[in-house]
């Protein structure tokens, strides 16, 4: 089937999609197994990423990023989804955490950070989610009350994406308990410098074995009133609800190319691969099974592709944002188990990145907001 061009792609986007393929061919795809094994990828991943300019790809030039746009962060996930990476947490670390600093921070936040996420000397996460609060925001429980000129910052987050490994942390506490979602802030903690600071196990996933995905303890740590991103108390909500449009829309593009790469995957397979004196293919049900997976690729990157557009434009909402997010993942989870199922028996093992593609997919309909709040947010707007 020809593959479709986007409509936003460009003769740069191209380069830079090149640039990457051979990136993550080189330095990712080898390690896969081992990087499961270990649970992260090995720490100078960011900083041969940073050597080659794919960190923080949107962020403005003169604050040591790409200078280009979501088109370039889209492009880096669509390649890390095709070459099987679910290891490497860039997406939260160049399209949310650097996108949380360069909208909220001060100058000289900005200045001081974003430098250090864009050569992968730090790597960053964000602490939403804890045991008690996971899409309801609203419900956190860690506190961060204000001493003088520092914040003392205490609570637990789970399932923290490069929890292990992150030397930046943004994390969403309540500075006034009392005032609820109006109460929330959000304060950035270097954790080489945060006294209190720990870090839990890193979790043991069904999926995306390789990912650092970790428990953060803060034990009374002494926070700079600096570190408070946007520079006034009770903004957090707000900032969270504005930049969880672009966060969804990361998870819709990467789940639209995982459909392409198992459907790409499993055509391989069954010309292949034969039974019954003949190559599967040339089975009606498989050829039917996967016209209809090619249907739900194309439907799907049809309206990935008009989101991405709007979002260039400013103009993506939140309940667009929503349709895509849980859109593309349920269909993706819908895609690749009926390609696990053409596979056979060798769709179960791990040893074959189908296997692997099923087993990471089914998270996408959970982080991010669970799919069952992206219906809730639309069915809102109607």
């Amino acid at each position: 089937m020809p593959t479709r061009r986007s409509p936003w792609m460009t003769d740069d986007l191209d380069q830079l999609r090149e640039l990457a393929r051979t990136f993550l061919r080189k330095e990712s795809v080898p390690h896969h197994e081992r990087w499961a094994a270990q649970r992260h990828v090995d720490r100078d991943l960011w900083t041969k990423a940073g050597e080659v300019g794919l960190l923080c790809l949107s962020v403005p030039e003169e604050y040591g990023g790409g200078g280009g746009t979501f088109a370039h962060e889209a492009v880096l996930l669509e390649e890390q989804a095709r070459a099987g990476d679910t290891a490497w947490g860039n997406s939260v670390h160049s399209g949310i955490v650097a996108h949380y600093v360069l909208a909220y921070g001060t100058e000289q936040q900005k200045r001081r950070w974003l430098p250090k996420l864009a050569s992968g000397e730090y790597v960053g996460a964000i602490a939403m989610s804890e045991p008690g609060a996971g899409s309801d925001l609203q419900n956190v429980t860690t506190r961060a009350l204000r001493d003088g000129d520092e914040y003392v910052l205490t609570g637990s987050k789970t399932f923290i994406t490069n929890g292990a490994q992150a030397d930046l942390v943004v994390v969403v506490a309540k500075t006034d308990p009392a005032q609820g979602a109006a109460g929330m802030s959000l304060l950035v903690v270097e954790t080489g410098h945060a006294p209190g600071f720990r870090r839990g196990r890193v979790l043991d996933k069904v999926g995306l074995k390789g990912q650092d995905t970790a428990e953060l303890f803060f034990d009374d740590v002494r926070v700079p009133a600096d570190n408070l991103l946007g520079g006034a108390e009770g903004q957090g909500f707000a900032q969270l609800m504005r930049q969880l449009p672009q966060e969804r829309l990361i998870i819709a593009v990467a789940s639209v190319a995982g459909i392409e790469a198992a459907v790409d995957l499993t055509v391989d397979y069954v010309k292949q691969r034969t039974a019954f004196g003949r190559e599967l293919i040339k089975f009606q049900n498989t050829r039917f099974k996967l016209a209809e997976c090619a249907t739900e690729a194309r439907v799907t990157r049809a309206f990935v592709d008009e989101c991405v557009e709007a979002h260039l434009a400013g103009r993506l909402d939140v309940p667009t944002a929503a349709m895509a997010k849980w859109w593309a993942t349920d269909r993706l989870c819908a895609v690749v188990d009926e390609c696990v199922q053409l596979f056979g028996g060798y769709g179960y093992m791990t040893e074959y990145p189908i296997a692997r593609a099923w087993a990471d997919a089914r998270v996408q309909k959970i982080y991010g907001g669970t799919n069952e709040i992206m219906k809730e947010i639309i069915a809102r707007s109607l």
